[in-house]
């Protein structure tokens, strides 16, 4: 299996489902941990697919959906036709363009209003931490994280808060957002983690113009993103955005 063949596979690869129990994914994640360039590509898709999982948990459901989809699928069982085989395929069909009109709309550098806010940053940042992501560098050394991030022209001059530096660190990857790349930073705060996962604090920096509405404060913004409380500041030409299990408290000794 090559990259791009691992790429096809992972297309439909739903993180958290049972999709990474079948043979050929389980090959391809398998590539992936030891491929940066396809570790940081899956990492954008499963962003992607978390993200619009949660924009799908968020519409509306109309009323006598669910009574209207149990009727429709008792009525093609009685009628296995091919009529009605072909207007499931034309079904199907709508409603993948239906969803790629959706992700257009809301998803970063789509047809829709923003795409460059402090939100839509959050958002995609945060999405990031739940898709089951990979590290780019595994490390505690935070002078070879720092040269790793610039050798992959990623912000490496940042600044940790005082209630980080002396946290530990546990790796390093490279996002991309917009035309720029932001950089994310995992920490292990001392509690017991589930298995597989790098950490439970994530710290990412990116160059403040990239963001419009970028907040003109040193004192952090405090918000729930996707159930994580996070804190965003500024310093100098950097964003940075913490992003921490818990209530405003629980990040507050980190900063």
């Amino acid at each position: 299996m090559n990259r791009d063949e691992a790429k096809q596979i992972l297309l439909l690869y739903r993180p958290g489902t049972a999709d990474a129990d079948d043979p050929e994914v389980v090959a391809a994640l398998a590539m992936a941990n030891g491929d940066p360039e396809l570790s940081r590509w899956l990492a954008e898709h499963n962003a992607r697919q978390t993200a619009l999982r949660e924009k799908f948990r968020q519409l509306p459901v109309l009323a006598g959906l669910k009574e209207q989809i149990i009727s429709e699928q008792a009525a093609k069982s009685r009628a296995a036709s091919l009529r009605g085989k072909m207007m499931g395929v034309a079904a199907a069909a709508a409603i993948l363009i239906s969803l790629l009109v959706l992700a257009h709309s809301f998803w970063p550098g789509g047809g829709g209003q923003g795409g460059h806010t402090l939100a839509d940053y959050k958002n995609q940042m945060i999405a990031a931490t739940q898709a089951g992501y990979s590290m780019n560098l595994l490390s505690s050394d935070g002078g070879k994280i720092q040269a790793y991030l610039a050798g992959a022209q990623a912000p490496s001059d940042y600044v940790l808060p005082e209630g980080m530096r002396n946290v530990a660190m546990t790796g390093c990857a490279v996002e991309n957002w917009q035309n720029s790349k932001a950089t994310m930073i995992c920490f292990r705060s001392g509690k017991t983690l589930p298995h597989g996962q790098f950490g439970d604090l994530w710290l990412f920096v990116v160059d403040r113009a990239s963001v419009k509405d970028a907040p003109d404060l040193s004192s952090p913004q405090f918000a729930e993103v996707n159930g994580l409380m996070t804190a965003a500041w500024t310093q100098g030409d950097k964003l940075y955005l913490l992003g921490a299990q818990g209530d405003e408290n629980d990040i507050k000794k980190f900063l």
